[in-house]
């Protein structure tokens, strides 16, 4: 358990895992003179659940941009299994394991919920248009994926909903469907950037509890997060961000005394009017996460649009 193997290891920034699973190193981003990330070094844990906090605009949603093909850095690099990342496309980066989910979900309202989990699916023959007019190479494969899809409906209680519109689904429902349509692809890590957000109380708990069964799965999961009674309940390992570097990290009960994360939210929360370089770095923060929006929309509308031509 990842929870044991983190426990003997110092509250250090840029500390060494026993059995990291992604490696960050001198990775930088900058917007015009803005320095939204700058992370020295940064370890994740193998199969735990590591949160990764801070205040808006800290950085955290670029990071996660970065860290699956989003976004590219200006310095730096970053490692799955020891793999670099750098250069790859989102849909690489998903093909190697690591997927992610976003602050807006990304449900495309006029499919099924049905069709939405299949676009979830990886290396679908019936894409390839030579393939395609082969239905005996993609027809078993389809089913295979038609049975995996629906058994993770079940799972997320949605299996009820797969023949409605993903937006008639409530915005909770919605989270539950992205977080189900992102294991469609088997994968080894799952980013979930802000999964509770505007989740009611009920859902709010259902997540909780599907976030512990990815870990208890063996897969390793990174979640944004800005409630710290969910930090504590669900996480391994904190990592703490502001002004685009990492200020902290330790487990859940440590972060809450360390005097560089009291001062970092306490002065992001004062009443006083935001100075410029604040501005700046929310507009940084609000720019990557668009772009991740309109790259995350290019890929599934080519992805639906090669369904069509079937």
């Amino acid at each position: 358990m990842a929870q044991a193997a983190l426990r003997d290891i110092p509250w250090e920034v840029g500390v060494a895992k026993p059995d990291p699973a992604i490696v960050v190193d001198s990775v930088t981003r900058t917007f015009g003179g803005l320095t939204a990330v700058s992370v020295d070094h940064l370890e994740i844990q193998r199969g735990g659940i590591t949160g990764l906090i801070g205040p808006n605009g800290a950085g955290k949603t670029t990071l996660f941009n970065l860290l699956t093909g989003f976004d590219q850095p200006n310095t730096g690099t970053w490692s799955f299994n020891g793999r670099d990342l750098g250069k790859l496309s989102p849909h690489q980066v998903a093909r190697l394991g690591v997927v992610r989910t976003f602050q807006l979900t990304k449900a495309l309202s006029r499919l099924t919920v049905l069709q939405n989990m299949l676009l979830g699916a990886q290396d679908q023959r019936g894409e390839s248009f030579l393939r395609a007019l082969v239905p005996g190479t993609w027809r078993a494969q389809e089913k295979a994926n038609t049975e995996r899809a629906m058994d993770l409906l079940r799972r997320f209680k949605l299996d009820a909903k797969k023949d409605d519109f993903a937006g008639s689904l409530s915005g909770g429902q919605r989270k539950l469907l992205e977080m189900a349509r992102a294991l469609m692809s088997e994968p080894q890590v799952v980013m979930l950037d802000e999964p509770m957000a505007g989740v009611n109380p009920a859902l709010t708990q259902s997540l909780l509890g599907h976030v512990k069964d990815l870990r208890e799965e063996g897969m390793t999961v990174i979640f944004v997060e800005h409630d710290m009674d969910v930090v504590r309940d669900i996480s391994d390992w904190v990592v703490v961000m502001a002004a685009g570097k990492v200020i902290a990290e330790g487990a859940p009960d440590s972060i809450s005394q360390n005097k560089a994360v009291v001062d970092a939210y306490l002065g992001a929360h004062h009443d006083a009017p935001l100075t410029e370089e604040e501005e700046d770095r929310f507009l940084a923060e609000d720019h990557a996460a668009e772009r991740a929006r309109r790259e995350d929309s290019i890929s599934s509308d080519r992805g639906r649009k090669g369904r069509a031509g079937r």
